[in-house]
């Protein structure tokens, strides 16, 4: 079953993300549940612990206190297509 997810990136690497997607004649969302994919396959009973140097910089990169709430989301939404319609 799938579920919508969204995430907040830099416009820079979402268009990056883009091409790259498009130059294997995939969506960015499979790019990115073959990689959630990856990172969380379970080896047994234990979850695999081989992560590459830049997926282990950025984990607990986040503190759960720091993440934004729906409501500044909205804010971000409305601030940003207010700005592209003027």
């Amino acid at each position: 079953m799938s579920k919508k997810l969204t995430l907040r990136l830099d416009e820079d690497v979402i268009e990056r993300a883009k091409a790259y997607a498009a130059d294997r004649d995939t969506s960015v969302s499979r790019l990115v549940e073959a990689y959630f994919a990856a990172v969380t396959e379970t080896n047994g009973d234990r979850k695999q612990t081989s992560f590459s140097g830049t997926t282990r910089q950025f984990i607990g990169v986040l503190d759960e206190a720091d993440e934004a709430d729906e409501a500044d989301y909205k804010q971000h939404l409305e601030e940003k297509y207010l700005d592209e319609s003027t």
